[in-house]
């Protein structure tokens, strides 16, 4: 053993020793305690040990570790839960004659206890979590555990919600349930499993350890919410842990991991005490607790309510935890913020709101603007509610119109579906942005469907859906400051995370590249964008109400000249992504690439076919399938049509047009 460990040994043995431990473990080893059988204990030779000074201890060649594992185990044992009822084990006089009354009381909270379990992970487990709430619609409970254990599959996003990872091997997305049973002796077939649906907490590094997570409430079994102290845990009240203690590698040197042995894994009902409690300090406790305790409840067994969360222990020093108190403002939405500082130092301006007078003659989308009609694309029965504007026409009921660009809009998503621009590039009239951006309220449909300013914090943008400048274009300035002003208006925008400014030089440039391309004509476009939607995937906006999508596409239309001078119609079609709708694709068809090192990088731009963003999307394009060039080459080269058509755009020179 070397010095620095049998110093720390001996710390603590003096430390238990002032604090009469030494003395009940004598009394408890004396009156036959389970775990001298256990641990395969010589008593004689343990109670003589216990009798020694430090220094005749080791003089007579006694392993300080080995006395200090067998004085915290029979001092405060982590006794066994089976069936759900605590194994009792004697314990020392300090907890009171009683002790065992108050065990028994609040045994019918371990139920609501459970063992973090991970899923598509390495790690089959990572820690504990327990019920703490239930939501407003009464089928869904919250429970709690630590930052840490669910960081392992779990990163924090923009809103402060835990996005589940993917593996970085496999590109598998991980998960995460909490299995209520796990106890000594259970069988695979008595597991209680509920799945995270999502965190909707997830601490950042400079917060509370508390992560918050939704699991459906479950069906075969009944699970309660822990209620919470109203006043914060007291020195020496008198506490269990609940929670499953398991190997940690980190007391190898302290030669303790033999003296735990057949204590991992499965539930544990640790008793013990609060530790000297004053205001600004970190909360501590004295029950034994390993790694796999984090996110284990601290049961206030006078008050049968909990008092905080274990996240932290020092072997032998003391177990660090969250208040009860913190837990409670999180739960009631009082949760940390940082302050976020613009770099454009932008003031502030409110959000303005427009009648529908003010879109009285708006022609909106043009279909015949280039050789050939060029339709909205149908989409799916059923996949969206679209809003019916006030000033609708025959036929077009659904489309909102603004100068040059229509869009449809669901107001479930509160989102635009699909918007679609005719640019002149011939007419075009540059309009000066003006800073700070005023957006607006479309009173044709209901306010309360459209997202405002509030609905955009922190590092979401609110991203133009028509570009501001594709519509700036007309016969006099007039027009084009209409149709500019038009796009800031909220049914045109869709939240969008700041990381996608990462690629949007190459995304906003593709009209750019196309019009000045030598193969269109006439310097006109027909251009379709909206949000590639993908309900199991998007994040879901918790103080708002939606999912934020991660993708988008374009579909650039315009007139190609042929040889013979006619015109004909030419499409391309865009995906703005990290990658995850190609990955998507690949693995619903059992594609190698879906799980044999596809990566996921920074947001790209890539040409897909036509054909391949009417699978990713659901829509039907029309006649536009058959004017794609991307497709007209996979043809070429005798491409397997299972094969999604893709190419990453690096440059102009990327472009298939």
């Amino acid at each position: 053993m070397n010095t620095r460990a049998l110093l720390e040994s001996q710390g603590r043995l003096e430390a238990l020793k002032s604090g009469g431990r030494l003395e009940a473990a004598k009394r408890a080893i004396e009156a036959g305690h389970p775990f001298v059988e256990q641990l395969g204990l010589d008593i004689p030779d343990t109670l003589d040990a216990l009798d020694m000074s430090l220094g005749q201890l080791e003089a007579a060649g006694t392993p300080l570790t080995q006395l200090e594992a067998i004085v915290r185990l029979v001092t405060r044992p982590p006794m066994v839960v089976e069936n759900g009822a605590v194994s009792l084990i004697p314990l020392p006089d300090e907890f009171g004659a009683d002790i065992d009354i108050k065990i028994k009381r609040n045994e019918h909270w371990i139920g609501s206890v459970g063992r973090v379990e991970f899923i598509n992970h390495s790690m089959t487990w990572g820690g504990t979590a327990w019920v703490v709430g239930e939501e407003a619609d009464g089928r869904h409970l919250l429970v709690v555990t630590n930052r840490h254990v669910a960081k392992i599959v779990a990163r924090r996003n923009a809103r402060g919600e835990g996005v589940f990872m993917r593996s970085p091997f496999t590109m598998v997305r991980y998960g995460a349930r909490v299995d209520f049973n796990e106890e000594v002796g259970a069988l695979p077939s008595d597991e209680r499993p509920a799945e995270i649906l999502r965190f909707t907490y997830l601490a950042d590094d400079a917060s509370a350890d508390v992560a918050i997570g939704r699991i459906e409430k479950p069906a075969g079994f009944a699970v309660a919410p822990l209620p919470l102290v109203g006043t914060d845990a007291e020195t020496d009240e008198i506490v269990a842990v609940i929670g499953y203690p398991a190997f940690d590698s980190r007391n190898d040197r302290t030669e303790m991991e033999k003296y735990f042995k057949g204590l991992y894994d499965v539930k544990r009902f640790a008793p013990g005490k609060m530790m000297p409690v004053a205001p600004g300090t970190v909360l501590s406790h004295d029950c034994t607790t390993l790694g796999g305790n984090s996110g284990s409840p601290i049961l206030s067994l006078d008050r049968n309510k909990v008092v905080g969360l274990h996240f932290a222990g020092a072997y032998g020093i003391a177990n660090s935890a969250v208040r009860a108190s913190t837990l409670r403002d999180l739960l009631s939405g009082n949760r940390p913020t940082q302050v976020l500082v613009e770099a454009s130092l932008e003031q502030e301006v409110a959000d303005g709101f427009h009648d529908p007078n003010h879109f009285i003659g708006r022609n909106g989308y043009d279909p015949n603007f280039l050789s050939k009609k060029v339709d909205f694309p149908k989409l799916p029965d059923g996949m969206f509610n679209l809003a019916s504007p006030t000033d609708a026409l025959a036929g077009r009921q659904h489309e909102l119109r603004y100068t040059h660009f229509g869009l449809l809009y669901d107001v479930d998503r509160r989102s635009p579906v699909v918007t679609v621009v005719n640019i002149d590039g011939e007419k075009a009239i540059k309009i000066k942005r003006k800073k700070p951006d005023k957006w607006f309220f479309d009173r044709r449909i209901p306010v309360e469907a459209q997202l405002g300013k509030g609905d955009f914090p922190g590092d979401l943008d609110r991203g133009h859906m028509v570009r501001r400048e594709d519509p700036n274009w007309g016969d006099d300035r007039p027009v084009a400051q209409l149709a500019n002003d038009d796009t800031f208006h909220y049914t045109n925008a869709s939240p969008q995370h700041s990381s996608l400014n990462q690629n949007r030089s190459t995304w906003q440039g593709l009209e750019n590249h196309i019009l000045d391309s030598t193969k269109t004509h006439a310097f006109r476009a027909t251009v379709f964008t909206g949000p590639l939607f993908d309900d199991d995937e998007d994040p879901f906006l918790d103080g708002v109400g939606i999912n934020l999508p991660l993708q988008y596409w374009k579909v650039v239309v315009m007139d190609a000249l042929q040889d013979d001078g006619s015109l004909r119609l030419h499409a391309t079609a865009y995906l703005l992504s990290q990658g995850q709708a190609i990955q998507k694709y690949l693995q619903d068809r059992r594609e190698t690439e879906a799980v044999e090192g596809f990566a996921f990088g920074e947001y790209k731009t890539f040409q897909v076919s036509v054909a391949f963003l009417e699978e990713l999307s659901g829509f039907d394009f029309g006649p536009l399938r058959d004017a794609d060039p991307l497709a007209a080459l996979a043809d070429e080269l005798e491409l397997p049509d299972s094969r999604p058509q893709f190419v990453e755009i690096t440059g102009a020179d990327s472009l298939v047009l």
